[in-house]
């Protein structure tokens, strides 16, 4: 990575750059004012009443412990998604420091402290707030300190739930390998967080009540301007159609912008995570997502995948890529993975097992083989191997279900040991493994290949003219030169990019093809 070449990029993006910063900066600021108001209030009551101390506090632990992107998914059919749900999450995380440093502050002042303050005629009251909380001040403040660095690291999550903020560069960057993109939404993150916790340091050191005029001030100032940009953000003039996108749609090359090109038309969207884009169309929260289809939500969600009229996705048919290193070591995995056989409707069902029914793909998988009598191997069938390969997933459903078809497949006909690295967040990222001899075989598309890995020029793409045969010619014998991976014999399922919507609103709008969408738009 050249230094000149970061500067270049963010010289290119800085107008992005700052608005996620801005971004990043509203939800982590008043999600932490509303956690300092209702955080303090909470801990001088359980200083107070003692018997509720120990519930309360177990309760902001437990809090603390859910997962973020959990937490976030959690939010989405309570509040939808966007900015509402990410600082309600962030508020809940930044509870647990604020509630029990208060506390911790409040009970440990001297108790000698207390008593001469009594012994002067001093009420509860007084000695609470003329006492015990300046005295406790400069502990309220570290749990503040604390809330707030937590705040900006989990900030950068509630990009997935189209809240925006520094988080989206960061995914961007680890979807597409792009190192740049994630050093631009990491630094400023950082230095966010250094920033908060100087602040907020230096505020401690002043005196009370000094502290306590600049604190409600500046917040409520705070709370004012940022008020006030939010309201004129809002676009009286979106478009009717909302849509929810994964990061890598929106970039790739096959992706939206190619699309919205091909079809003449475009619609308002927020960037978000696979499976909590599914989530959002299914609580009716963005009207239309780019599905596969042969993803298992189509059947539980009630989903519509419209017609792709214009041919633009290229077909992606599902292939084992194996690094042709170990191809020629062990070509017998070739025969071995040359069982399998999957058309799209069987992949559909099996995706519904995990993504619906909650089985683990390993089940799912291992289900699939007996049904197909291809773990009962006799001895004599089996394929003699020394050492170990290692099989990749990049990280959703489908893929999860195929790389365990194929370990569960070698590590039973073959005396090979097997290991799984599964749950890649991108193509990009899974070849730079391959590359580097992390993995040995993963699952792949031949239109993933064909348009991300190895993106030939418009002449090359006009020629294939997206023909099944052609393009999976091409990508085998442009990885082999380019990358030295092997594509073994395809699987059959073809699992293309579709645009779905929920039936009901198919219904209402009359929607079969991309190309009503597209005029329902306009």
């Amino acid at each position: 990575m050249e230094i000149g070449e970061f500067f270049e990029f963010v010289k290119n993006q800085w107008l992005e750059i700052m608005s996620q910063t801005y971004e990043h900066l509203y939800l982590t600021i008043i999600s932490l004012l509303i956690a300092c108001f209702l955080g303090i209030l909470t801990g001088i009551f359980i200083s107070q009443k003692e018997k509720f101390a120990s519930s309360v506090i177990s309760v902001v632990n437990v809090i603390q412990t859910i997962p973020s992107l959990a937490l976030l998914g959690f939010m989405i059919p309570l509040l939808g998604i966007g900015k509402i749900p990410a600082i309600t999450a962030l508020f809940l995380y930044a509870l647990l420091p604020i509630v029990r440093n208060t506390y911790t502050g409040i009970t440990n002042v001297d108790p000698a402290i207390t008593e001469a303050g009594r012994g002067m005629g001093m009420t509860e009251n007084q000695i609470l707030f003329q006492v015990k909380l300046p005295l406790a001040l400069p502990v309220i403040f570290a749990g503040i300190r604390t809330a707030s660095v937590i705040n900006v690291g989990v900030a950068t999550l509630s990009a997935l739930i189209g809240a925006g903020g520094l988080g989206e560069f960061i995914f961007k960057g680890i979807q597409l390998n792009n190192s740049y993109m994630i050093l631009a939404g990491a630094i400023p993150a950082s230095l966010l967080a250094l920033a908060f916790d100087f602040s907020l340091g230096q505020l401690s050191n002043l005196k009370v009540r000094v502290l306590t005029k600049i604190s409600s001030w500046v917040a409520v100032i705070l709370i004012a301007i940022f008020s006030l940009i939010w309201y004129l953000q809002f676009d009286n003039n979106r478009t009717e159609f909302l849509g929810g996108f994964p990061s890598e749609f929106i970039e790739r090359e096959d992706g939206l912008k190619g699309l919205f090109e091909k079809y003449n038309f475009e619609i308002d969207y927020i960037e978000m995570e696979i499976g909590l884009m599914y989530k959002a169309l299914n609580e009716n929260e963005v009207d239309v997502i780019s599905g596969f289809s042969t993803d298992g939500r189509i059947l539980e969600y009630g989903l519509s995948s419209l017609e792709d009229d214009q041919s633009y996705f290229s077909p992606y048919y599902a292939a084992p890529v194996i690094r042709d290193e170990i191809h020629q070591k062990y070509p017998f995995i070739k025969t071995i993975l040359g069982q399998v056989r999957i058309d799209d409707s069987t992949m559909t069902a099996l995706n519904y097992q995990v993504d619906i029914e909650k089985e683990t793909p390993l089940e799912v998988a291992q289900r699939f083989l007996v049904d197909k009598d291809l773990l009962n191997i006799h001895s004599k069938n089996i394929y003699v191997g020394r050492g170990a390969i290692k099989v990749g997933s990049k990280a959703f459903t489908e893929n999860y279900i195929l790389a365990n078809i194929f370990t569960l497949l070698i590590d039973h006909q073959s005396t090979l040991e097997v290991d799984k690295l599964l749950g890649f967040g991108g193509t990009k990222l899974i070849i730079e493994a391959m590359k580097n001899d992390e993995l040995d075989i993963y699952p792949e598309y031949t239109g993933t290949a064909l348009l991300l890995m190895l993106q030939p020029d418009d002449r090359v793409i006009d020629s294939l003219g997206f023909g099944r045969e052609e393009v999976y010619n091409y990508v085998s014998k442009e990885s082999l030169k380019r990358f030295d991976l092997k594509w073994l014999n395809e699987i059959g399922l073809n699992n293309t990019f579709a645009l779905m919507v929920r039936d009901e609103f198919a219904d209402k709008y009359k929607l079969e093809t991309i190309s009503d969408l597209a005029e329902r738009s306009k």
